[in-house]
């Protein structure tokens, strides 16, 4: 599986959490999907480019998304490296955006809903690193 089709089926797990249980803090959500921090924004970005979910002080919840200034923004960011560099590792992706990984995720995640982007994983060092470029 790549991983721009986990994402989408992230995004079905934090669907599925806050539609059966509600809004949820980040701390739940990462508890109830098993996801680690990187992997739940990703989600939370396909889910806002899909405007299902919004987050209330630290709290998400289904419905009209109210991300969009900033992952949105983010993502705009995100994809203008992109075009400029070509293939890049998270990591330097987020240093040249300005932003943390997390925000590079989310920012990520909006991406991969609009299919303008591929990854891969580099497992040829000690720590696998997620690369991507656009499509």
């Amino acid at each position: 599986m790549t991983p721009v089709t986990q994402f989408g089926e992230n995004a079905g797990k934090v669907w599925e959490a806050l539609n059966c249980k509600g809004p949820l803090s980040e701390t739940k959500l990462l508890t109830m999907t098993l996801l680690d921090e990187r992997e739940l924004q990703a989600a939370i970005g396909w889910l806002a480019r899909e405007n299902k979910v919004c987050k209330n002080g630290t709290v998400y919840k289904l419905g009209e998304t109210n991300l969009t200034p900033k992952i949105g923004v983010d993502a705009g960011k995100v994809w203008g490296i992109l075009s400029q560099k070509g293939e890049t590792d998270m990591q330097s992706l987020a240093r040249m955006a300005h932003m943390d990984v997390s925000e590079a995720f989310g920012a990520i995640g909006w991406l991969a809903r609009e299919e303008k982007i591929q990854t891969k994983v580099d497992d040829r060092q000690n720590r696998p690193q997620l690369r991507v470029w656009l499509k």
